[in-house]
């Protein structure tokens, strides 16, 4: 009898076990985002409202992303990539498909943000951002229109900050020259180059997330997403500006993808749900200051919201902005210039 107790009560806790593991695993979803992407507000909202725990890692290039969920062990669920990178990640097989009219929110979505062949399948269009150039106004008082002035105003030494993202950066240098973001021409990527070695010197960090920087004064000028730039427009009062570079520059549509090697797979899709639904999109937008990919969204939005240029722009400044595209191949192009910029 004793020895049938002890193996009952072995098999009640092994079962208790079990269940508590299988709770764990299964109330909770872990995404993996830019920084400044995401409220606590919104966060804690999500939990509320689902009962679901949300573990938040963040990111500030989208290799790195990549380089975390090929390693094997990042944990990640969903993701915000851009778009270029959904493609990478779907020939290399990492994302979950994904079905928009299954989800039920197809018909919210603006049908002018439409993802490419490659990357539709696999994500859902989050949100959309321009890089461009923010700078403070009592470090620069005279402004910046372009990148030709950024990369050659020697009175700027030590005063400047690029991204820590080679696409981003030497994409710059490409546009400035009036070649694609895009262009793998070697003469090409050789004259964009040239132009980042001669900045160097004069750049006094390299980092994707400039906004601290900008508001203690620490740099005058940076490359900068426009929803970045805007958040600390906001936080010095005006005192920071965001400016469309006159050559045009990236543009890239932010998305929601699932891993399929995620583990809570189910929780990921009802996040994915709350995230484009109209309330948490309106939240998203008046917080983060990025493009919103719903339907008549803008009258939503509070006045201030509005009147913003950089999130409603004219159509001739946005169509010399490009969507970054998978080079194949010739990613190894941008990497050693990468490379020999940030080691020399």
């Amino acid at each position: 009898m004793n020895h049938f107790l002890k193996f009952l009560a072995l098999a009640l806790v092994t079962f208790s076990l079990g269940c508590t593991g299988k709770k764990t695993s299964t109330n909770e979803v872990n995404l993996a985002i830019w920084g400044n992407y995401i409220s606590d507000h919104t966060a804690q909202r999500f939990t509320q409202e689902s009962g679901i725990k949300l573990n938040i890692s963040y990111y500030s290039s989208n290799e790195e992303l990549l380089a975390k969920v090929q390693s094997g062990a990042s944990g990640i669920d969903v993701a915000v990539p851009s778009e270029y990178m959904v493609e990478i990640m779907s020939q290399n097989g990492l994302l979950e498909p994904l079905n928009a009219q299954e989800l039920g929110i197809a018909s919210e979505l603006n049908p002018q943000i439409q993802l490419s062949a490659l990357a539709a399948p696999y994500a859902l269009p989050y949100a959309w951002t321009t890089t461009g150039i923010a700078y403070h106004k009592d470090l620069f008082p005279e402004g910046i229109k372009d990148w030709a002035n950024l990369f050659s105003n020697k009175a700027l030494s030590g005063k400047i900050s690029l991204m820590d993202d080679a696409r981003e950066v030497i994409g710059a240098a490409l546009k400035m020259h009036g070649h694609s973001i895009n262009s793998v021409n070697p003469e090409e990527l050789k004259k964009a180059e040239k132009t980042l070695a001669e900045v160097k010197p004069r750049v006094k960090m390299f980092t994707s997330d400039p906004i601290d920087s900008l508001l203690n004064k620490e740099v005058a000028v940076a490359q900068i997403y426009s929803s970045d730039a805007l958040q600390a427009q906001r936080k010095s009062n005006g005192s920071v500006v965001f400016v469309l570079p006159s050559e045009g520059g990236a543009r890239a549509v932010d998305t929601l993808v699932i891993f399929k090697s995620a583990k809570n797979k189910e929780n990921g899709l009802k996040l994915l749900k709350f995230l484009l639904n109209r309330k948490t999109n309106i939240e998203f937008v008046s917080h983060v200051l990025a493009g919103s990919v719903l339907k008549d969204v803008k009258k939503d939005l509070p006045a201030e919201i509005q009147s913003l240029a950089p999130l409603f722009p004219e159509a001739a400044a946005f169509a010399k902005f490009e969507d970054l595209k998978d080079v194949g191949e010739n990613t190894k192009l941008f990497d050693q210039i990468w490379t020999r910029i940030k080691t020399d």
